[in-house]
């Protein structure tokens, strides 16, 4: 596996997340083996994370990821107990990919890691957007913020299309956020976590529209589109969840048209929830179908044939 993660300025880690590495396997550890349950025990909060994200198709770098903020987590708290100097790290992120690719998914997962080390009190996430933080007029939007920044203390905020309180330039209201939230990271830089998400293209230019901004958040983490065989995999899941399966006809109707839409890098193509409502409009139309043919047995009622499926080929959900 290659090293996706570099430093930046001796400040910042930017990880590109590949989604084609293949995927390493966790051994289960023998109950009958005292010493090794014992670290097993010592090493929960990492393994229910891994146990949870194991359920997620790709993201194997983030994974990786994951088990190295563990693992600087679990030995600071050596150091301590040895008397050794421990530096607190800012944990301030930066989420930048499509939507669909998992962002608010691993977000809420951070949080409940940090919660279990100790790093955040609550671990809880709050999300918000543009207008959640923004006010009417000259005041508000700094009281909306701080209010909501309220909230988030002792977990994670998390501001989805974050680029957007940018756009309307100095005199906009959007900036008192940003000025807001800068101010909230340096007086409360350990009491919460800030994640800024949204498209690669608007952060990078968000970001250089703000200077100070990427020296205050020294994790950037971009979640790329899932590939045509992930996009299957997810669709597979999704459909086993409901309790439905995919006759072979309908799977290679997807896969044609999953095809298609992946070679054109459409830049709105939302990825997981693309595959989700493709599955709900089938399942809806599966269900028109039965009625008019009058069939209830147990197969018909799970399969969902090529007929089910209605792909648009332009890409727009």
């Amino acid at each position: 596996m290659h090293d996706s993660m570099t430093f930046k300025k001796k400040t910042q880690i930017n990880i590109i997340l590949n989604q084609n590495t293949e995927r390493e396997k966790v051994e289960e550890v023998p109950v009958s083996a005292p010493k090794e349950g014992r670290q097993l025990e010592k090493h929960l909060p990492l393994k229910k994370m891994e146990q949870e994200m194991s359920s997620l198709v790709g993201m194997e770098e983030l994974k990786n990821f994951i088990k190295e903020i563990y693992a600087w987590l679990y030995v600071n708290k050596c150091r301590e107990n040895q008397g050794l100097k421990v530096e607190k790290q800012v944990l301030h992120m930066m989420f930048k990919g499509n939507p669909g690719t998992g962002k608010t998914t691993v977000a809420r997962l951070l949080g409940n890691l940090f919660h279990e080390m100790n790093v955040l009190s609550k671990g809880h996430l709050i999300e918000v957007e543009r207008a959640d933080l923004v006010g009417e007029y000259i005041g508000h939007t700094a009281q909306k913020t701080r209010e909501l920044l309220k909230k988030a203390m002792g977990g994670i905020l998390f501001i989805d299309e974050a680029y957007s309180l940018a756009r309307g330039g100095e005199k906009d209201f959007g900036k008192e956020a940003i000025d807001t939230l800068v101010k909230a990271m340096e007086d409360q830089q350990h009491d919460f976590i800030l994640i800024l998400a949204g498209y690669s293209g608007e952060m990078d230019r968000f970001l250089k529209l703000n200077p100070g901004l990427p020296s205050r958040f020294p994790i950037m983490v971009t979640f790329p589109d899932y590939t045509v065989d992930e996009l299957m995999e997810i669709s597979r899941k999704m459909v086993a969840e409901r309790q439905y399966i995919m006759a072979k006809d309908s799977e290679w109707k997807l896969r044609q048209h999953l095809q298609r839409v992946c070679a054109a890098s459409e830049k709105s193509f939302s990825n997981g929830r693309y595959i989700r409502n493709i599955i709900e409009k089938a399942v809806r139309k599966q269900s028109v179908r039965l009625l008019k043919e009058e069939r209830t047995d147990k197969k018909s009622l799970m399969t969902l044939t090529q007929d089910d499926l209605h792909l648009e080929e332009k890409q727009g959900i």
